[in-house]
């Protein structure tokens, strides 16, 4: 289907130069991918987004699902590159010419996770490794793969997360999965019950040895049952994010939240291609959700924005009242997109700029768009890799969609 042009969902202010285009438009919910997985291709030309699901994933055993190649250079015509059942996690190769996804068939520990790869028209689809029991780190075979997975800089490596529960304990542990896509050797190197929620996230750097670092959070004092399914996430001050390297080692931490006052909202990305990462903090004392931006430093206990060493620079200070949730930078590092959630449930979007001073707040800052969307149907905002377009979920049609704006 040819891309719908929907200026109503513009700000006045944004109605001057900027274009914002529904990408879906089938009787069936369609959402963007998590807006940290890497599904662009380098030249910002075509992306990946799926049918049957919503914003935090799909019913993997809904046989309507599927990842579907959206090409921006052909008006934003979509192709499907998967079929399967159980069909999850992908991501893009940097180069931008092939897809990795799994196939989870894990619902029983006889069942299997297969790592395969297609090229972006569809063609020859591979299977590259099927895990069917035990791996080294895991007494038991990783199960309920985490719906995103992540990819190093130089394509060599691939990570995601699961459960590693014997079906009869609860609060088993859940641990992150690393394969190496040369060898095609899958590994836990991190493991234990607070990692249940693990958003793993490669740094786009392209240096050694920045480029293995995978951010990661953890959330203490969450549950889960013998399956592996979530009792309790986290409670307010239980997320802390980490970053350790891709064999295990280096583990380290970021200076958000943990001390009874700030907590982490839940949602952390890495700024473009540089080494330090940016959260969004609820502090209970003001009720301010602002946007801090860290480098990492030394683990020194679980002890978040306490940690010895750690800075901190509050990107939106200038904000009144700020309640950002979700956002994402371009791969420059340049640009910045985010959804706010209003005191009356609206869900609103921004732009900014990074200011070329490291230590100065977001600049330019401008609300793009009113998405329409209900409480419950997050936006999940993005940006292409050249930061020339932004991208998130609504469900003002009655279900969910996938909409973009042309910034420039």
């Amino acid at each position: 289907m040819p891309m719908i042009p929907r200026p109503d969902l513009l700000t006045d202010d944004a109605r001057d130069g900027l274009e914002l285009f529904q990408l879906t438009d089938e009787p069936l919910p369609s959402c963007h991918v998590y807006m940290e997985a890497q599904i662009f291709t380098p030249d910002s030309k075509r992306f990946v987004l799926h049918r049957g699901a919503n914003p935090h994933g799909a019913d993997r055993t809904d046989p309507e699902h599927r990842y579907m190649l959206c090409d921006l250079e052909n008006g934003g015509a979509l192709s499907p590159l998967t079929d399967e059942i159980g069909a999850i996690a992908p991501s893009l190769t940097p180069d931008g010419k092939t897809m990795y996804y799994f196939v989870d068939e894990t619902s029983s520990e006889e069942g299997r996770l297969t790592l395969k790869r297609v090229n972006l028209d569809g063609t020859a689809r591979e299977t590259l490794l099927v895990i069917d029991g035990p791996i080294p780190g895991a007494s038991h075979q990783p199960r309920h793969l985490y719906s995103l997975s992540t990819i190093r800089s130089d394509g060599k490596s691939l990570a995601s997360s699961a459960f590693l529960g014997d079906g009869s304990t609860p609060d088993a542990p859940f641990g992150l999965l690393v394969i190496d896509l040369e060898e095609l050797t899958p590994r836990i190197v991190l493991s234990g019950p607070t990692w249940l929620n693990l958003h793993a996230q490669y740094s786009r750097s392209l240096d050694d040895p920045h480029y293995r670092d995978i951010l990661v959070q953890e959330n203490h004092g969450c549950h889960s049952d013998a399956e592996g399914k979530i009792v309790k996430l986290v409670g307010g001050d239980g997320a802390e994010i980490h970053v350790v390297r891709d064999d295990g080692d280096d583990f380290r931490s970021l200076p958000w939240g943990r001390d009874g006052r700030e907590f982490c909202q839940g949602h952390q990305c890495w700024h473009g291609r540089g080494i330090t990462a940016i959260t969004a903090a609820d502090d209970k004392t003001n009720g301010r959700r602002d946007l801090v931006e860290s480098p990492v430093c030394p683990f020194a206990g679980h002890i978040g924005n306490q940690s010895p060493g750690g800075t901190r620079n509050l990107l939106s200070r200038d904000v009144e009242a700020p309640r950002f949730v979700h956002f994402a930078t371009d791969i420059a590092g340049e640009s910045f997109v985010t959804d706010a959630l209003t005191d009356d449930i609206q869900w609103l979007v921004y732009t900014a700029n990074f200011d070329a001073d490291p230590e100065a707040p977001l600049r330019n800052w401008r609300h793009i768009a009113n998405t329409g969307s209900s409480k419950g149907l997050h936006p999940h905002p993005f940006l292409s890799p050249d930061g020339r377009c932004a991208f998130f979920n609504s469900d003002e049609t009655g279900h969910a969609q996938a909409y973009m704006v042309t910034l420039v």
